[in-house]
């Protein structure tokens, strides 16, 4: 392990676009506010689609979403209608009404391979703890209109991430995330990570502020799940992904992967993080700095078996909870 001074910090930006049928709902509902899309106004997927450049499944998705708070309603004829008092119905032409296309980004309306990467991968990690997955290439090209070669190359991607596999009848699913699974890759973590750690080029001046963030977290005051994953990530990458072994840091962060995965869709759920982990890896940090390798490494290693213990307690109350209902028709339990 060897402690180096840090050049200038830079910023970590990362492109975090919305899913599309969020761009979809944000366009609707901007241009509903600003009155484009006016009261009694007759909205149809098909229209809003060829607008949008978007398939129906995402634009009715997105709808149904804005039905819900309130700002469009079913009527006795097709699609949607923009509330509003006594209004009356509208059929104007959506596709030559003048909409204001500013809040969409330039890829928005044209999905390719890395737009529909992200959201399809933000399915397929919050599913595995509530059991096995089928995904279905057909429903998930129609889901967002792109051909099946597209959707071909984003499962191959997710695969090679350990997020997806192939059945032995070369059927796409998504494994479950089991209670033994879980240990196996704690385990895994704490022979990758602790060996990682031992041979650190440890950035001192961001473990210091780690450090002192750390302690001056409130006693007893919750975490939120944004902050809880920002410090962890910082910990690994200061601290595993900062070793000189570049096939022990890829084969670490693939490893945690899933892991990650199963914590978010926990918190997705409504359980709480869990401070007390935080703290323990402040401490690791500390002892780093102090120069006493094996007591972090040590530290560490029981960190690891904590944080198993308590990720395994989590999952068994997924065990008496449905899935979320916000999955897309493309991933099938079974």
């Amino acid at each position: 392990m060897t402690a180096v001074k840090e050049k200038a910090p830079q910023a970590d930006e990362q492109d975090k676009r919305a899913a599309l049928f969020e761009v979809a709902a944000d366009f609707i509902r901007h241009n509903i506010a600003e009155g484009h899309l006016y009261e009694g106004l007759v909205l149809q997927e098909s229209a809003l689609s060829e607008r949008l450049e978007m398939s129906r499944a995402t634009v009715k998705r997105a709808l149904e979403m804005i039905e819900a708070e309130g700002l469009i309603r079913k009527f006795s004829g097709r699609g949607f209608l923009v509330a509003g008092p006594a209004a009356e119905v509208k059929r104007d032409d959506l596709r030559s009404l003048e909409l204001d296309t500013s809040i969409l980004d330039a890829s928005s309306g044209k999905p390719n391979w890395l737009r529909v990467y992200d959201e399809v991968a933000y399915h397929v990690t919050r599913c595995p703890v509530f059991g096995r997955y089928r995904v279905l290439e057909a429903q998930m090209a129609e889901e967002y209109g792109v051909s099946r070669t597209i959707i071909r190359d984003v499962l191959g991607r997710l695969q090679e991430r350990g997020l997806v596999q192939k059945s032995r009848t070369s059927r796409w699913i998504v494994a479950p995330l089991t209670s033994q699974r879980i240990k196996d890759k704690y385990e895994l973590r704490s022979i990758l990570e602790v060996a990682a750690l031992t041979s650190a080029k440890l950035p001192v001046d961001k473990l210091n502020a780690f450090s002192q963030e750390v302690r001056d977290l409130p006693a007893g005051a919750p975490l939120t799940p944004e902050r809880w994953f920002a410090l962890e990530r910082r910990f690994f990458e200061m601290t595993v992904l900062t070793s000189a072994n570049e096939d022990l840091t890829e084969y670490a962060a693939t490893n945690r992967v899933a892991l990650e995965a199963c914590q978010s869709a926990l918190f997705s759920l409504g359980l709480p993080p869990d401070t007390q982990s935080i703290v323990e890896l402040g401490r690791v940090v500390e002892l780093a700095l102090s120069g006493s390798l094996p007591a972090a490494t040590s530290m560490l290693t029981m960190h690891l078996e904590k944080a198993c213990h308590r990720t395994v307690a989590q999952l068994k109350i997924t065990a008496i909870l449905p899935p979320p209902t916000d999955f897309p028709p493309y991933l099938q339990l079974s």
